[in-house]
């Protein structure tokens, strides 16, 4: 086994709350001065700088601030085509429904395992170039079995968090046979998707005609949840709808958009923080020109919230976290050190997962290494590539 220590740390954001001698005013466990030792790829040893045992190499990260690694955990990466001229329409007002997402499937279906897998990469790799270390990958632009199946089979080779969403939109061929496409989806498809998925998400949107009801969406979950996959949703994007409420009722792990919620949704968001988080993807919003959810008014109700890029192809072509934060902070109420927490703690939270988001012993070695003196920046400098993944930095230089 070996062992790095990682020095001249200006400050180390660990959202640790337990740690003796952190900043907790933030409850962003803060570090000045510090070091962390990595071993094996997981943290070892994390305190102040003077104190850090010996090991087998040394790093120094030159003054640098470091922070828990982004987890990105809504993002629709395997797609091909181009849909930038959908983008172009909305800036003149042009609303958006879900009908364009027909066009990526056309595009997907379309192109081979090579290419998609070569597309996947290169967002992969943008997103760690700016400090994404954990990502959950969607299906969503197959919409049949097989290409669905392959979707899946591709986003595993990248992550482990692989999310079925055959129940995206019906697609065109189905669209007046839509009892027949949710049939197909929680049957032959479910059957083929599962072994490559870790879970099962719906677009439940009752003013689109192209997403799914309540009773269609609660039984698209029903059947991801017999076949063993844990439970997402999109919900209450467009306008207010029953997404909230479905994910509350069933115990979904996230729902996501929750743009337009009504006082009893956040009351049930609230009662469920330990089980429901609510993902705020405000990369939609700014590509779509819609209003922001109200994340202040989330955040002191007490609901648990994430934030996401939601990277796709076409409401929110970005895949920069750092985007997000500033977004979140500018337009939607959070604090720079509520941001941050949401698109680390936050979003592994709504994964479940708790060896990622928090810099403490034991836990995965993903970091994130700022061009700056502090985590500030990120939402201080906006639009500026600060921040990248440890391992980018390592390859890279220091």
């Amino acid at each position: 086994m070996t062992s790095t220590v990682f020095t001249g740390i200006a400050e180390l954001v660990t959202n640790d709350e337990h740690l003796e001698g952190a900043d907790q005013s933030e409850h962003l466990g803060r570090l000045r001065n510090a070091a962390v030792i990595v071993q094996d790829g997981l943290i070892a040893w994390v305190g102040p700088a003077s104190r850090a045992p010996e090991a087998d190499g040394r790093r120094d990260l030159g003054g640098r601030a470091v922070i828990p690694g982004f987890v990105d955990s809504h993002s629709h990466l395997v797609f091909a085509g181009d849909r930038s001229a959908e983008f172009a329409a909305r800036m003149t007002g042009v609303r958006y429904d879900g009908a364009g997402i027909a066009n990526s499937v056309w595009a997907t279906r379309a192109a081979s395992d090579d290419d998609l897998r070569a597309l996947v990469g290169v967002r992969i790799e943008e997103m760690r170039g700016q400090g994404t270390t954990t990502v959950e990958i969607k299906s969503g632009y197959g919409l049949n079995v097989d290409d669905e199946a392959r979707s899946l089979r591709i986003a595993a080779e990248f992550t482990s968090e692989t999310t079925f969403l055959g129940a995206h939109v019906v697609p065109p061929e189905y669209v007046d046979r839509r009892a027949e496409y949710v049939d197909l989806v929680t049957g032959e498809m479910l059957s083929a998707c599962a072994p490559h998925a870790r879970w099962i998400d719906v677009f439940c949107e009752p003013r689109s005609p192209h997403a799914f009801t309540e009773d269609e969406a609660r039984v698209v979950l029903s059947a991801g949840r017999d076949a063993g996959l844990g439970l997402r949703v999109h919900g209450n994007q467009l306008g207010p709808g029953p997404g909230v409420r479905l994910a509350v009722e069933m115990g979904a792990a996230s729902v996501d958009h929750c743009t337009f919620l009504s006082e009893a949704d956040i009351e049930a968001l609230a009662a469920a923080s330990d089980t429901t988080v609510a993902t705020l993807l405000p990369g939609a919003e700014f590509s779509t020109r819609s209003r922001y959810p109200d994340a202040r008014r989330l955040f002191d109700a007490g609901v648990s919230i994430a934030l996401a890029t939601d990277c796709n192809p076409g409401t929110c072509y970005s895949s920069s976290i750092p985007f997000v934060l500033a977004l979140a902070v500018r337009e939607m109420g959070l604090t720079p050190a509520e941001a941050l927490r949401a698109a680390t703690v936050g979003s592994a939270k709504s994964l479940r997962r708790n060896d990622i988001g928090v810099v403490r012993p034991g836990n995965r070695a993903d970091l994130a290494v700022l061009d700056a003196p502090s985590y500030l920046h990120l939402s201080y400098r906006p639009g500026v590539p600060i921040a990248s993944t440890l391992e980018e930095r390592g390859r890279h230089g220091s």
